[in-house]
């Protein structure tokens, strides 16, 4: 089944905003409703949530984005850092005449969502931290971890990316046993595409050297004073289970949940009928 049927009764459309040029953005649901931003990880793209906007736009107005530099957004020559996208969120939310939002952030989503809680809290209604970046790393397996993906993609700089090779990436960010269902040459060949494109092949370099810089631009866990869930899976790479437990003391009054379904680094795709719920569960609970 294609991905874009999990889109049926989204829109797809574009937002200007100022200082980040045209931002793709996928949207599903009534326009009163509260607001879920979901955002996607470094090199990633809106369809990492093709199947939660639809079924949770029931309840939320969600809307799933490509940060600038990524996919069919704008691709700038700036410098890309956590808290340079958390002003693109800023003004994006501006753009649609959002004034606060929920907030749902994988790998770089989250890491970037971190930023904007602690920068604008009066704006974020709960923040779901989701295989989060970000956060210190904890264990020497995901010490190791992180240089295998820098090497990865210093590897990969300047060279023409090929099929094979983003599915390698692809099956990095998914759970072994979830391959032979989700790891589908439309979802390869979509990335692929974007990956391709002139401008992103120019850009692509200046996104990813936000990965050396990690540790320079850890979030202020203390700082994070909205309502916070640290969604995790057993099989995170980098930022494993410790890391996650390590950062959830951190974060006041925050909770941590661990996936009960085999997962890796998209638990929201790996099994969508279990992070839908849990969604669900934190976002629609008013307390």
């Amino acid at each position: 089944m294609s991905l874009w049927n999990d889109f049926v009764g989204a829109e797809i459309r574009y937002i200007d905003t100022p200082t980040y040029g045209r931002i793709r953005i996928a949207e599903a649901g009534p326009k009163d409703a509260p607001v879920i931003l979901f955002q996607h990880g470094i090199g990633g793209h809106l369809e990492a949530y093709s199947k939660n906007l639809v079924p949770l736009s029931d309840q939320f107005h969600c809307i799933a984005f490509d940060y600038v530099g990524h996919a069919l957004s704008t691709r700038k020559d700036m410098e890309y850092t956590p808290p340079v996208l958390a002003e693109q969120v800023r003004e994006l939310m501006d753009a649609m005449g959002i004034e606060r939002a929920h907030l749902s952030g994988e790998s770089l989503g989250g890491w970037v969502s971190g930023f904007f809680a602690v920068k604008y809290p009066q704006r974020v209604l709960k923040l779901m931290l989701n295989t989060g970046a970000g956060i210190p790393i904890v264990s020497e397996k995901g010490r190791a971890d992180m240089l295998d993906l820098m090497e990865r993609s210093k590897k990969a700089a300047g060279v023409a990316p090929s099929f094979e090779m983003v599915k390698h990436r692809i099956e990095w960010l998914i759970h072994p046993s979830n391959h032979a269902r989700l790891v589908t040459d439309e979802l390869v060949n979509l990335r692929l595409r974007y990956y391709l494109m002139p401008e992103g092949r120019e850009v692509t370099p200046k996104v990813n050297r936000m990965l050396p810089r990690h540790d320079e631009f850890l979030v202020p866990l203390e700082q994070i004073t909205v309502p916070t869930m640290l969604l995790w899976t057993r099989d995170n790479p980098i930022h494993d289970l410790d890391s996650a437990r390590a950062a959830h003391a951190r974060i006041p009054g925050s909770t941590l949940y661990v996936m009960e379904a085999d997962s890796a680094h998209w638990p929201q795709y790996e099994d969508p009928e279990e992070f839908n719920r849990v969604a669900r569960a934190f976002f629609g609970d008013a307390a």
